[in-house]
């Protein structure tokens, strides 16, 4: 392309500090370095990861910043050393990565990549440590090596999935991060069984995904428990059978599941980041046999307490990231599930917007509005 080599000077959203919208402003962005690609974005998505991040509750700020990490778009250009992707390739960035040489890559039950496992405090690249984000020389901060909230970004090869090119990248950009977590959290990791039952903890988009899974694997019964009431109806289209919210019961909500279902259910999926949705999570499976997962992410100083005789009892729990899918290798299947009509996308989109309103987008998502919003980058 014509641009090869060169910077290119385009659009996208800055947030130059926390909490403040973010201005739409023109940015300069390098050439892809060594192990690098340069991606033109053309859509992406909000996750509440970005959400959080933004507001900077709880973690180390980092400004100015571009954030954004769930999208698609086509390859531009590609540094030295890129050999498995090619300019015009359609590709989703991913915020963790597969560099296919450490022990976790040749691992088949890991994808926890020792070189691009997801860091939310690196504002560089991984080759120098440098952006290829700046204004008039002032260097922007990447986010989880994807910064999607342009029209351009660059990413280390190892965060980019090929994909089928007849995918549609507004509908599929959303498998590149909540989707994929949720879904691989039922499939991969509490694998239940057709005609097995299934609790959801939380029910936001990556709860829903989980269910989803679910709804894929054949399970009979599906057990929303969430403490907002009227996400409910929402819930039902992705498979959730029935509703628990903890705050209309007087007893403790692994109880209520346990006499629903005679004795607990077959798997469960927390996807809520509360410890005691976590410890809710575990206590509520059937001894024997059940399995329970871990999605969310906790609090620093929480802690998981619960009686060792629930282990010698037969209960199993596990944790997740990303779903166990291995960026490169498996989401490109993720993918093909959706073009195989087997995984529905269209339900998780709630919202689309023009980029120049993606500060539309956060307020969505902070009111509880959107599952997913769209943000169309030429628009």
């Amino acid at each position: 392309m014509s641009t090869t080599g060169q910077i290119i000077r385009c659009k996208a959203a800055v947030a130059w500090e926390a909490g403040k919208p973010l201005v739409m402003e023109e940015v300069e962005v390098a050439p892809p370095q060594k192990h690098e690609v340069r991606i033109k974005i053309l859509f992406t998505s909000l996750c509440h990861t970005d959400v959080y991040f933004w507001e900077a509750k709880g973690q180390t700020p980092l400004f100015p910043r571009i954030f954004g990490h769930e999208a698609g778009g086509i390859v531009e250009s590609v540094g030295e050393g890129v050999t498995d992707l090619q300019p015009g390739d359609h590709v989703l960035p991913i915020f963790t990565g597969e560099c296919g040489d450490c022990p976790h890559c040749h691992s088949e039950e890991s994808n926890m990549c020792d070189l691009l496992r997801i860091n939310t405090e690196r504002g560089g690249m991984i080759h120098d440590g440098e952006s290829r984000f700046s204004i008039n020389g002032k260097p922007i901060h990447h986010f989880l090596g994807t910064s999607t909230f342009s029209e351009y970004t660059v990413v280390h090869s190892g965060q980019v999935a090929k994909i089928n090119p007849d995918a549609p990248l507004d509908k599929v950009c959303i498998v590149s991060c909540g989707l994929s977590t949720g879904l691989g959290a039922t499939l991969n990791v509490a694998k239940p069984k057709k005609g097995q039952s299934v609790a959801i903890f939380g029910l936001g988009a990556v709860g829903l995904a989980a269910a989803e899974g679910a709804r894929i694997a054949g399970a009979s019964r599906i057990i929303g428990v969430d403490l907002n009431s009227q996400r409910f109806d929402q819930a039902k289209e992705f498979g959730v059978t029935e509703f628990v919210n903890p705050k209309d019961h007087d007893k403790p909500v692994q109880q209520v599941i346990a006499e629903m279902t005679n004795g607990g259910v077959d798997r469960s999926v927390e996807c809520t980041g509360s410890v005691q949705a976590m410890i809710q999570a575990f206590e509520c499976v059937h001894d024997g046999w059940g399995v329970a997962v871990l999605v969310g992410v906790p609090s620093k100083d929480d802690a998981f307490k619960t009686h060792p005789m629930n282990f010698l009892n037969e209960r199993t729990l596990k944790g997740t990231f990303f779903g166990n899918y291995k960026p490169k290798t498996d989401i490109p299947g993720v993918v093909e599930k959706y073009m195989n009509k087997e995984l529905e996308l269209e339900k998780f989109i709630t919202h689309t917007l023009p980029f120049s309103e993606i500060n539309k987008a956060f307020d969505y998502m902070l009111k509880g509005e959107s599952i997913r919003c769209i943000i169309t980058m030429g628009a």
